[in-house]
């Protein structure tokens, strides 16, 4: 890779503490996020990085202006919104803050959990009205259940960390790898989850494989009524399947911080019959994306971030 200085485009909003950060690893960047896409495609030519949020999507057309690009920064998690099978054509280091806000995750999952099975949201709405109904907001312990993690990378291990300490049984699935238990989890295969689990938390990323992995077939082959959780990417649950999964009883409940189309002005007539749906249920509870977002995280992104394009530019 080129010497110090290398010159990073910054297309998203960050934190401000990147700019330190960058300026003490001694790169060179230009901050430009109010660029429209024909912005980034007449500028990114002279540049050998790009870092981007959630905004900006990396595909061949981009990259085709992008004839210096050695580097992509994706100041979080997923890598969804870059089209990896041309960046690698290409030989472009990709990189992403996927232990930046693992623990946001994990706590955020934990919280939505105990806010459905104890009642605490449908509770809290209830008596704000003036109704005090004890009986009907009587809830489950998290402690006997078993809970089924699919996907255990970064934040599925952050989420079986902070579930194993409520005393429940934590199973885990991925597909990619193998002898992976550990002190709070136990290995296990697909099968097996939707055979025991209680409780079916979603970390993996948006593929073509993963995509409405979660439709009405998946949710019939569970052999008793479970609880859902989504903290990772919308489209990986159909949400007309998990309504009609609710509507059955198949489903006892539904946590999600994601949706299929978060641009709630912008729902397709299907879209918007299950989110007027879902939004109404007392079975739900609802976040807007914030599962990794919290005040630590959105700095603790860019230190991750940065120590990678540091250690990098140095090999």
């Amino acid at each position: 890779m080129s010497q110090i200085p290398f010159s990073l485009l910054i297309v998203d909003e960050m934190h401000p503490s990147l700019f330190t950060m960058l300026d003490n690893a001694g790169f060179a960047y230009s901050y430009q996020p109010t660029l429209t896409r024909a912005d980034i495609l007449t500028t990114i030519g002279a540049y050998q990085g790009l870092i981007i949020r959630s905004k900006t999507t990396v595909d061949a057309d981009l990259l085709a202006h992008a004839p210096a690009l050695q580097l992509i920064g994706r100041a979080g998690a997923g890598l969804d919104l870059i089209d990896m099978d041309v960046v690698k054509q290409r030989g472009i280091q990709v990189f992403h803050a996927g232990t930046g806000n693992r623990d946001a995750v994990g706590e955020h999952v934990v919280g939505m959990l105990l806010g459905l099975i104890a009642n605490i949201v449908k509770a809290d709405r209830e008596v704000r009205q003036g109704v005090w109904d004890r009986e009907g907001n009587r809830g489950y312990e998290l402690g006997s259940m078993t809970v089924g993690i699919v996907g255990y990378g970064n934040n599925g291990q952050a989420t079986a960390r902070r579930l194993s300490g409520f005393g429940c049984r934590v199973l885990c699935y991925d597909k990619y790898r193998t002898s992976y238990s550990d002190a709070f989890a136990q290995e296990a295969s697909m099968g097996q989850l939707l055979e025991e689990a209680d409780v079916l938390s979603l970390h993996i990323p948006l593929t073509d494989e993963t995509r409405t992995l979660i439709d009405d077939n998946l949710i019939q082959q569970a052999s008793k009524p479970f609880y859902l959780i989504n903290a990772a990417r919308g489209e990986i649950a159909s949400l007309s399947a998990v309504v009609r999964g609710l509507e059955s009883g198949k489903l006892r409940g539904a946590c999600l911080d994601v949706l299929e189309n978060e641009k709630l002005g912008k729902l397709t007539p299907e879209q918007q019959t299950a989110f007027d749906y879902l939004r109404q249920s007392d079975k739900v509870v609802l976040t807007p994306h914030v599962a990794g977002w919290t005040h630590e995280s959105y700095v603790r992104i860019n230190e991750v971030l940065v120590q990678q394009l540091s250690q990098a530019l140095a090999e």
